[in-house]
């Protein structure tokens, strides 16, 4: 894992399409802003976490094999854009 220190207004880069930013910090809580191309997924780690919870559910109730979780095909990224739509989150994954 990289650890790095930045201040409000600084931010970080992750290849040449993805820019993390600290966009405040306020007390304990640090706000965050990320830039990235709208086919790179973006969330929580506890929405992520959830998605692919419910898709490896869904995948083993299917024909017994979990479905892949790297969102390449079309079953997996419906059940993605189910599980944003039912968790409130529009099915728009750079929009949080």
């Amino acid at each position: 894992m990289l650890v790095l220190t930045r201040k409000s207004n600084q931010s970080i880069m992750i290849g040449d399409e993805i820019e993390v930013s600290v966009l405040s910090v306020m007390g304990e809580k640090v706000r965050i802003g990320i830039q990235a191309p709208q086919q790179v997924p973006v969330f929580r780690k506890e929405i992520y976490l959830e998605i692919h919870r419910e898709t490896g559910a869904a995948g083993s109730e299917s024909d017994g094999s979990p479905t892949p979780a790297s969102g390449e095909d079309a079953p997996a990224a419906s059940a993605v854009d189910k599980s944003l739509r039912e968790l409130g989150e529009g099915g728009q994954p750079n929009s949080r």
